[in-house]
């Protein structure tokens, strides 16, 4: 199959390498902020909205989380001889089916979605991709992402899933092109934004990360992903007073979140304004922020060293490894 966007080859892992490694020991502080945010997620289809509890996604969703995939398959496939235009559950088949190694039933369901929704949708592309991935065919996968936005030139959510995906095996140089098409058809997508952000920081390209970040947040001033990025990034630089800046506006936003206050005690701690960063830590503490991160930078501090981060040279204010709308990780339900 033709690839599109470039593809240099078959990503080699599917798990991030070094850059994204030092970007996942920097998420510490903020681990239950950005649950859900960036690079990463879950690979089965969530529920929709207005979806029952006892509805066949629902549950196929739940036996998936449990590891029933045999009865998720099973449950999916008989609710579909009854309603064969339920598109979601049908992707959801296409995933499962993946998730079992059966890519011959995978692709055949992947054709009954394309009949169902015409050859310029890209989805039946997209869920192939996914299945693929589960599958641990990730040069497949990735030229199904990139076959989805070949047959939907306008839409970005095929060079968006290929390139959050490619982010996430660490594959940085085939995340960045992508992520910029699926920015090209929809610039007002925050998430990607964040994500080619995150990206740009790895890659050494701090300008760019940066005004990634702030595009982002001119879309979502109230999402907190762009400002942690933006705080990242300012701690990289070693401008420790950018960094409080963006950490005083998310705590601004969310009084009651630990994490932020954490964030706040070391980049006042890094400023040298002990007695500020010691009063931070403490509210950390009463608002229940991550005790491992938590007494880690109470050691820093009864240290002395201002240099020193409460994460072994990575930066303590990291972002998290979940990408978009949680389209990632095998066995956890969610929405792509």
């Amino acid at each position: 199959m033709r690839r599109s966007l470039g593809s240099p080859g078959p990503p080699r892992r599917a798990v991030p390498s070094g850059g994204l490694r030092a970007l996942l020991r920097g998420a510490l502080l903020h681990g239950v902020l950005l649950r859900g945010v960036l690079l990463g997620g879950a690979l089965f289809v969530a529920p929709c909205s207005g979806c029952a509890p006892t509805s066949p996604v629902a549950r196929a969703s739940l036996l998936v989380d449990a590891g029933r995939t045999e009865e998720a398959q099973r449950l999916l496939e008989e609710h579909l001889e009854h309603a064969p235009d339920d598109v979601e559950a049908r992707r959801q088949l296409v995933r499962v089916l993946g998730h079992r190694g059966d890519l011959g039933a995978a692709e055949r369901e992947a054709a009954r979605l394309a009949a169902r929704l015409g050859e310029r949708d890209p989805t039946p592309w997209i869920e192939l991709g996914h299945a693929y991935e589960l599958a641990h065919r990730y040069d497949e996968a990735l030229a199904f992402f990139d076959r989805g936005a070949a047959v939907a030139p306008q839409d970005p959510r095929g060079p968006r899933a290929g390139g959050l995906r490619a982010a996430r095996w660490g594959e940085l140089e085939w995340a960045a092109p992508r992520l910029e098409e699926a920015l090209r058809r929809d610039p007002e997508d925050a998430t990607t934004w964040h994500a080619l952000g995150l990206v740009r920081v790895h890659q050494g390209r701090y300008m760019e990360a940066k005004g990634a970040y702030e595009r982002g947040l001119r879309i979502a001033p109230h999402a907190p992903e762009h400002r942690v990025g933006l705080a990242t990034l300012a701690l990289r630089l070693d401008q420790p007073d950018e960094a409080l800046a963006q950490y005083d506006a998310l705590a601004a936003l969310r009084p009651k979140d630990g994490d932020v206050q954490l964030g706040r005690a070391y980049a006042l701690w890094r400023l040298g304004r002990r007695a500020e960063a010691r009063h931070a830590l403490e509210r950390a503490r009463a608002l229940g922020a991550n005790p491992a991160v938590r007494e880690k930078l109470a050691r820093v501090m009864n240290s002395g060293d201002v240099r020193e981060g409460p994460t072994s040279g990575a930066e303590p204010a990291g972002e998290g490894d979940r990408a978009g709308n949680r389209v990632d990780s095998a066995g956890s339900v969610s929405s792509p």
